[in-house]
């Protein structure tokens, strides 16, 4: 079984900068993209930035803002959201995915809300 646990969310004036952490543990493999996504009210669930093995992915909305980092040791992967505005506020999801196996895990959800 796998356990996502987030930390870091919370409220930030626009501007401002946050970081989400997200450590998986259990049984997740050697070989996995390690995420964020997040869902704002009656909105869709978007990818906001993934790493795979050193290579990273961003939607193109925080490119430049975000910046997503992993350790390895600690099966931790970081985001790092500077400049945030208004429309980044969001439920952010951490997201495990082991192409192997084709198959996602999903972390509790952690709020970040960005006050104008």
């Amino acid at each position: 079984q796998v356990q996502l646990v987030e930390s870091g969310g919370g409220l930030v004036e626009a501007g401002g900068s946050l970081r989400l952490s997200c450590t998986a543990s259990g049984d997740i493999g050697s070989y996995y993209a390690m995420g964020w996504y997040r869902q704002a009210p009656e909105k869709q669930r978007e990818l906001v930035a993934r790493i795979l093995r050193g290579s990273t992915d961003y939607a193109d909305s925080v490119k430049g803002r975000f910046t997503i980092s992993k350790d390895p040791a600690k099966n931790t992967a970081y985001l790092q959201m500077n400049s945030l505005k208004p429309e980044d506020t969001a439920v952010y999801y951490c997201n495990v995915y082991r192409p192997v196996i084709r198959y996602n895990y999903w972390g509790q959800g952690t709020q970040v809300t960005v006050s104008s």
